[in-house]
């Protein structure tokens, strides 16, 4: 176990006991000497963890401590570091300052350790980014998904026919090339995915599918595996 987590199960520990508990009783349950324990709870104590006692008698953590509301093992941070590189990648400019405003909350709320790890940069999301789509704003079809309010779309298919639809946005998948809305078509009485590079307009509709969502969410994923691109 790295030291970050395991300075993490220490305050779990003894956070949650109802007695005293010895170092010999910690090392064994995390799998490490009792040096290491000693070590841990010393390099603890310096960053103002309200521990007390000592050898032989045990340790306690002072009534009132509490961890932040958000805690994270390493390998929990370098997932999100990870997550929020890949982000990056999306053509969705709101997520992408929102990924910004993630990393430095967490990175305010984590021990030294993990925000020494998530501020190391030594994860990267490789490849090429996609562009923003021009003509509509993905957090509005966000916020759609959200509210299970339909959307207006002006839609030119690959064959460059342009119609207009009213449909009801259920998903968004990223790819590395576009992002591609999944709803309800109540033109074609269907689900399709439109690629949001060939919308050349959308507005959210004063209408809603209040309560269908999770129902059209099933039947998408019902399908996924034999019809999993199916563009319209």
């Amino acid at each position: 176990m790295r030291k970050a987590s395991r300075l993490f199960e220490i305050i779990q520990m003894l956070r949650l006991a109802r007695q005293p508990l010895t170092a010999a009783v910690m090392a064994e349950a995390l799998e490490v000497t009792v040096r290491s324990i000693y070590r841990d709870i010393a390099a603890l104590q310096a960053m103002r963890v309200p521990i007390e006692g000592g050898r032989g008698i045990g340790y306690i953590m002072r009534p009132g401590f509490d961890l932040p509301p958000l805690m994270f093992s390493i390998e929990e941070v370098e997932a999100i570091v990870l997550s929020l590189a890949l982000l990056e990648r999306t053509g969705d400019e709101e997520l992408k300052h929102a990924a910004k405003r993630v990393n430095q909350k967490i990175a305010g709320a984590v021990p030294l350790p993990l925000r020494q790890a998530m501020n190391r940069r030594a994860l990267y999301a490789w490849g090429s980014a996609a562009e923003a789509p021009v003509s509509v704003d993905l957090g509005t079809v966000r916020r759609a998904i959200r509210d299970e309010q339909k959307l207006s779309l002006d839609y030119r298919d690959e064959l460059g026919r342009a119609t207009e639809r009213t449909v009801r946005p259920i998903a968004l998948i990223y790819y590395s090339q576009t992002t591609n809305i999944v709803a309800w078509c109540e033109l074609r009485s269907a689900i399709r995915n439109f690629r949001s590079d060939r919308v050349e307009h959308c507005e959210t509709a004063d209408a809603y599918f209040k309560g269908e969502g999770d129902q059209l969410r099933g039947l998408w994923t019902a399908g996924w595996t034999e019809r999993p691109h199916l563009l319209d």
